[in-house]
């Protein structure tokens, strides 16, 4: 019983420290991402072992219970990047829960909703104080905030979905969160299955249509959808003719249809 208070007390004043310092110890989501989230397609995507992180729902629980001990004086005394990083773990790691709450009992996350609800809607995750949607995460805290103006989210942000960006096999950190936002951007854009030059236009995820004003927001100068894939040619593999047409917003975009099917391994 001593071993196990001195254990508890031990724990809670490191934690204490984690969140006293800005920073949070993300370290066992990034035990459990890289440990059941598989690299496919060369890389530029993964796949999810849902049934391996079932047998380690335990200390995705414990990992889940850390976040929701963070109030939210804690995290505005975080600096920016680890509050993008906080978030986005967040949503992430949560999203896994709820898969896990029907797995193996579905084939998409919209089967955890209804015609009435959503599944993003559902008010489920303990947060800064509050119960909160994942909808809310994604579009109030981290969209909606006015703090970060970062449309690379949407490639980091991960809706368990075979059309979503990948998962990340590892966690998100303040310290490296403007790298790891770049490689999933480039990820996402390499991966011909969800963004690619057919036939004289670009075919691009339907995200860059549900999300289009974010990426025209003046985030490096891109004021327009054209503009902002116009950063990004070399992951696209485009041609210079098709380059030129971009920069000159000369070149038609249509989006592709979104697959909705789980991003699992099975």
């Amino acid at each position: 019983m001593y071993k196990v208070l001195l254990f508890s007390v031990s724990w809670l004043f490191a934690f204490s420290s984690y969140v006293q310092a800005g920073e949070f110890d993300h370290s066992q989501w990034d035990a459990l991402a890289k440990a059941n989230v598989v690299n496919i397609n060369q890389g530029a995507s993964t796949q999810v072992n849902y049934s391996a992180f079932k047998k380690q729902r335990a200390e995705l629980k414990a990992y889940l219970s850390a976040l929701s001990k963070v109030s939210q004086k804690q995290f505005d005394a975080m600096p920016k990047q680890e509050q993008l990083a906080f978030l986005i773990n967040a949503y992430n790691a949560w999203t896994v829960e709820l898969i896990l709450t029907k797995y193996p009992d579905l084939e998409s996350i919209r089967d955890l909703g209804s015609l009435f609800s959503s599944p993003w809607k559902k008010e489920f995750i303990p947060l800064l104080g509050e119960t909160v949607s994942l909808d809310h995460i994604e579009h109030e805290l981290i969209r909606g905030s006015g703090r970060y103006n970062e449309p690379r989210i949407h490639f980091a942000v991960n809706c368990a979905s075979v059309g979503c960006p990948a998962l990340r096999a590892e966690a998100y950190t303040g310290e490296k969160i403007e790298a790891q936002l770049e490689e999933q951007t480039n990820l996402f854009l390499a991966d011909a299955s969800r963004n690619r030059f057919e036939d004289g236009e670009l075919k691009l995820s339907s995200i860059f249509k549900w999300y289009r004003g974010d990426f025209e927001e003046g985030w490096r100068g891109a004021d327009s959808l054209h503009g902002f894939i116009a950063l990004y040619t070399k992951p696209l593999n485009l041609p210079a003719s098709a380059v030129q047409k971009l920069k000159s917003e000369d070149i038609d975009i249509d989006f592709l249809d979104y697959d909705w099917r789980l991003n699992d391994t099975q």
